[in-house]
């Protein structure tokens, strides 16, 4: 009889394999040690959050992405992930991967790292890529405090100013601090992870289509998490399962050919800025409902869906304080109810001159610039259309692209140009609140925070990723982490310390929870 007899380093690998393709068990740690960890972490990642803030990160500027991608690859490393860049014709993404176990599901973090241009002289610091500390006064302004003072403690009402402070550099070191936290805790992510990092959401992600196109089977993921923006006005830990996207329109009405002196020609040639004014109010009634018919197919509201936009925690007299409004438009019950519909909004109106450059004419032509905010039963295009059609109804010539000859001007009453770019509207998206990514991320924030959590089923803004969860077929939900009166896109943008803790501990949250 022959005996075969495995030697002891053959076991242990069969040992280890099958080890290595159990899954893992829920890893939540308890309400103690995510603050202790939170805390400890939030105070140990300032040195970190300094450093990549001070890298310069306009997308216009080729250098200054280079620059980040290199800070990105040894932060990312240094915590055992792999990395790899994806290039592109516009500017080149940063891709991060963590294998946990194979068995385990897979989820794709998305961030961006570039931020809006700056105009120094608007800031009050001299270079808003220095970071700088400041504490509030009771007056409401703010006072520089020294970064050498922050040795044991990291007071939540302290802020950090600079370009991306909150949009969305601090979201990243987050996520690194808690994975950093959790490796101390002896833990791994319950999860796979894949991370890709946006070169240019500020100029609209141009370079993600090809991204997604060319390094597809790379992105494959089974749950897609947004770390990204403000948490609700409550304050209240806060889910968003989806975005309006939009779509921009630019009319242009024209009068007399250059503009006329208005005593030898008001009452006779006809004043384009009244014609577009006309027009435009038109659209819409005066509770601010889109006249134009079917600019609200499809639209269907369920007792469901009231029942959880009702239960959003809006205080509406502090929105109505915060915008400096008596009255609201009459589109929905409520705030939440309004953005799920779509929007048709005059975002610009120029024609003439005012204040002290007023002068006595009929200006030769006027211009609106609008936006439609699409939502996901709304087709972007239909609505362009619809618009297109109802200026038609209205009795205006329409040219696109170019202005009239002048055989048209003497032909035609009522001219008006219509511009659309396609390739500039963003589509939205939306992942079902009581989905398997909802419900997971649901429970690993209450669970982590210990109280209700806000669910925002569409959000006002858009983010441009609608185009991961068509085309990679991934649901996606964002996880707000910053502060909500963080002055993100403005000058003096800023992360509130007790924020920026509280979203380590969130994403701590995150990682500890098994998705079932």
């Amino acid at each position: 009889m022959h005996m075969v007899f495995k030697s002891p380093i053959r076991v242990a690998i069969v040992l280890f394999l099958w080890l290595y393709c159990l899954p893992l068990k829920s890893q939540k740690l308890s309400t103690n040690q995510y603050e202790t960890l939170s805390r400890e972490y939030a105070l140990a990642s300032i040195p970190e959050l300094r450093a990549f803030l001070s890298i310069p990160n306009n997308a216009l500027i080729e250098e200054h992405v280079e620059n980040n991608l290199r800070f990105l690859e040894l932060a990312f490393e240094k915590r055992r992930f792999s990395t790899q860049r994806l290039p592109s014709t516009s500017r080149t993404a940063f891709f991060a991967e963590r294998i946990v176990q194979k068995s385990l599901p897979t989820v794709l973090v998305y961030m961006h790292f570039d931020g809006q241009p700056v105009d120094a002289r608007q800031w009050n610091q001299a270079d808003p890529y220095q970071p700088v500390l400041k504490r509030p006064l009771a007056d409401g302004s703010y006072e520089t405090v020294d970064w050498q003072t922050i040795t044991n403690t990291l007071p939540d009402e302290y802020r950090v100013f600079a370009r991306s402070a909150s949009d969305d550099k601090s979201p990243i070191i987050m996520f690194l601090a808690a994975l950093d936290a959790l490796q101390s805790a002896g833990l791994e992510p319950s999860f796979n992870l894949k991370v890709i990092l946006d070169p240019e959401e500020e100029q609209g992600s141009k370079s993600m289509p090809e991204v997604i196109d060319q390094f597809g089977d790379l992105l494959s993921a089974d749950h897609m998490v947004i770390f990204d923006g403000p948490v609700h006005d409550s304050n209240s830990p806060t889910l968003v399962f989806g975005c309006r996207g939009i779509a921009g329109i630019e009319l242009t009405v024209y009068g007399p050919r250059t503009p006329q002196h208005s005593g030898h020609f008001g009452n006779y040639a006809p004043n384009p800025a009244l014609r577009l004014a006309q027009l435009l109010s038109s659209m819409k009634d005066e509770g601010g409902k889109v006249t134009i018919p079917g600019f609200y197919d499809g639209i269907d509201l369920t007792p469901e869906i009231k029942e959880i936009l009702a239960a959003v925690p809006d205080d509406v007299a502090q929105i109505k304080k915060r915008v400096g409004i008596a009255e609201t438009d009459k589109v929905g019950a409520n705030y939440q109810e309004a953005m799920q519909y779509p929007s048709l909004n005059i975002r610009g109106f120029r024609s003439g001159w005012v204040g002290a450059e007023a002068r006595t004419i009929v200006p030769e032509k006027a211009v609106a610039t609008l936006d439609i905010r699409l939502v996901p039963e709304s087709d972007g295009t239909r609505l362009v259309k619809l618009v297109k059609e109802h200026i038609l109804a209205q009795g205006y010539y329409l040219i696109e692209d170019r202005d009239p000859s002048e055989e048209e001007r003497l032909t035609h009453d009522k001219i008006i140009r219509f511009d659309h770019d396609p390739s500039e509207m963003w589509k939205a998206f939306n992942t079902p609140i009581h989905s398997k990514t909802g419900e997971w991320l649901y429970h690993s924030l209450k669970n982590v925070h210990q109280q209700e959590v806000a669910r925002i089923r569409l959000a006002g803004g858009s983010v441009p990723i609608a185009f991961f969860v068509n085309k990679l077929d991934i649901p996606a939900v964002l996880v707000p982490l910053v502060n909500p009166d963080n002055n993100q896109h403005s000058p003096n943008e800023n992360i509130r310390m007790g924020h920026y803790r509280n979203g380590i501990k969130t994403i701590l949250g995150v990682l500890t929870s098994s998705i079932e």
